[in-house]
């Protein structure tokens, strides 16, 4: 349960979201479809939180990937179960509207 816990609460570096973001960092989003279908970040993927194990394949462990949600739990779990299979740079952007900022 402590690994667990340190993973969601790491002390890793603060990351600049908006530079991952402008070199190509994927951005998934947990939130369930219709939550996706009523607002997204453009070029977002929607892999709700509940299918994220069975869907590992859809993402590349060599590019760095950026979670978010609706208020950034969802997203933190995400992170974790990431990061448990082997996704190295994994961080949480939290709700998915604060990471608009960063789009065009």
């Amino acid at each position: 349960m402590f690994s667990f816990l340190n993973n969601l609460f790491s002390s890793q570096p603060k990351a600049d979201l908006g530079e991952l973001i402008k070199n190509g960092a994927i951005i998934v989003d947990v939130r369930s479809k219709g939550e996706f279908e009523g607002g997204h970040l453009k070029g977002s993927i929607n892999i709700p939180l509940n299918r994220l194990g069975e869907n590992l394949s859809k993402l590349k462990k060599d590019k760095p990937i950026i979670t978010c949600c609706a208020s950034g739990a969802r997203s933190a779990s995400a992170k974790s179960i990431l990061r448990s299979n082997g996704f190295a740079e994994v961080y949480n952007g939290g709700p998915w509207t604060g990471l608009r900022k960063y789009k065009n």
